[in-house]
């Protein structure tokens, strides 16, 4: 197998309870940045032990898979033993001897559909241009740090097509106008969208994921940004944003990146 299908090999244990096969794909020392739950392989094999005993079964549906160098990148739909849909971003580094060695996510609740009637899932699938990661790579980047960052906001329309943009994000609707009406709502409400630092920028191709940190009406949060780039362009996007959890409450010690 390689690194991708080892990735959904995982996290479909979580649906069929395979200890045997999660404990075969995870590094001894594995490593998790999910607050929510312990590190080491010994936890998330606990995890799916639970989960294998609930009496709802949990569902996994990976919806996009990526590759860049050591890790992979997946977009996916959990219902963890009935809890409820949830949308999320999951992230694996993998070692020298192509075990899983750590772990990012986002997760958020799945919501209605925004008002161009896009859901946080649906919309392109197909990797091309595997020529342009790098390109497409730097222009999320540029993006991220000119625009969502604010050192040249001026920028914006540099970055799309004219209003040419398909959006998923649950409260915005498509095109630069859009974005602009829903950004001067937040602004009359007084919420501030600030990002503060990239921990990391991945891609395949045309679709490359931004993971980052910031607050969302002053509430600390983490982006994970999916866009999708055509011919130069921000074309497509879809977005998890999760509350950063109080220290108080994590279960491990690793952080959030």
């Amino acid at each position: 197998m390689d690194n991708t299908q080892k990735a959904l090999e995982l996290i479909h244990t979580f649906a069929t309870g395979d200890t045997e096969k999660a404990k075969n794909l995870l590094a001894e020392g594995y490593i998790q940045h999910n607050l929510a739950y312990g590190t080491g392989r010994d936890a998330f094999l606990g995890s799916v032990e639970y989960l294998a005993a609930a009496p709802v079964k949990t569902t996994v549906n990976n919806i996009r898979a990526f590759a860049d160098g050591d890790k992979v990148f997946l977009h996916t739909v959990y219902n963890f033993a009935g809890a409820g849909e949830q949308v999320a971003f999951d992230i694996f580094r993998f070692d020298g001897d192509g075990r899983i060695a750590e772990h990012w996510d986002n997760l958020a609740a799945v919501a209605a559909p925004n008002p161009s009637g896009r859901t946080q899932t649906d919309g392109a699938l197909e990797v091309s241009d595997l020529d342009k990661t790098g390109e497409n790579k730097a222009l999320v980047r540029s993006f991220v740090e000119d625009v969502l960052m604010g050192r040249n906001p001026d920028a914006l329309t540099f970055y799309f097509d004219g209003n040419r943009y398909i959006q998923h994000n649950t409260g915005i609707a498509d095109g630069l106008d859009g974005l602009g009406s829903a950004l001067a709502a937040m602004a009359e409400q007084g919420v501030q969208m600030i990002y503060t630092e990239i921990h990391m920028v991945l891609g395949q191709g045309n679709f490359v994921l931004a993971a980052s940190e910031g607050t969302l009406g002053g509430v600390p949060v983490t982006y994970y940004d999916l866009f999708r780039a055509e011919n130069g362009k921000i074309a497509e996007h879809w977005d998890v944003i999760e509350n950063l959890a109080d220290q108080s409450t994590w279960q491990n010690q690793n952080g959030k990146f």
